[in-house]
């Protein structure tokens, strides 16, 4: 493997609350929430209201296989109570919405005074009350677009790419980067193949 990043040093404790999930309707994009929130070095993410055990067995079994242990999926929840738990000093509620302000005017602000962050994701259209609550609404661009893309580009501009090269000392398979094909290595050093 090349050359790593830590979870510990990205330096901030980032967490995802997934609004409005419908299981039914949502399962697939709030599965790609949590893998963006995975990969990207968050170490959670809230499911507001509802439980949805396909989800976090998705979850986990991405984790078993390609670490991230520490990462962990809590539905179910009170959200404005989860909200409340990031109100304090260093701490920080950031809801992505394309209303909001825009991320290359308040990335830096966040950067500097952040240390914990709850970044809110909406899966139908977002009460009133998490705009008043959010310290930041940012925009990830002014249109219509994905809160998987919103998530992504946010955590990608907070940490700056650093996030690109997290390394996860409990995996079991690592992606050895290639021009031409795919090839997955066990820890051990021998090549596995899914076949593509």
């Amino acid at each position: 493997m090349s050359s790593c990043t830590t979870i510990e040093e990205l330096g901030k404790q980032v967490y995802v609350l997934r609004l409005g999930h419908r299981p039914q309707r949502d399962r697939r994009v709030t599965t790609h929430v949590a893998l963006v929130a995975r990969a990207f070095g968050a170490l959670g993410i809230y499911v507001a209201g509802v439980r949805d055990e396909s989800v976090r067995k998705s979850i986990m079994k991405v984790v078993e296989r390609w670490g991230g242990g520490y990462f962990k999926v809590i539905d179910s929840v009170n959200p404005i109570d989860i909200v409340k738990q990031f109100k304090g000093e260093h701490s920080c509620v950031i809801h992505l919405t394309m209303y909001g302000l825009p991320v290359s005017n308040v990335i830096k602000d966040i950067a500097e005074k952040c240390k914990k962050i709850l970044v809110i994701v909406g899966a139908e259209k977002v009460e009133r009350i998490y705009y008043e609550l959010a310290d930041y609404n940012v925009a990830i661009g002014n249109q219509p677009h994905s809160e998987v893309s919103a998530l992504a580009l946010f955590l990608d501009r907070l940490w700056q790419g650093h996030e690109m090269n997290i390394c996860f000392s409990d995996a079991k398979y690592y992606i050895v980067p290639s021009a031409r094909g795919k090839v997955i290595k066990h820890v051990s050093g021998n090549r596995y193949d899914e076949g593509y």
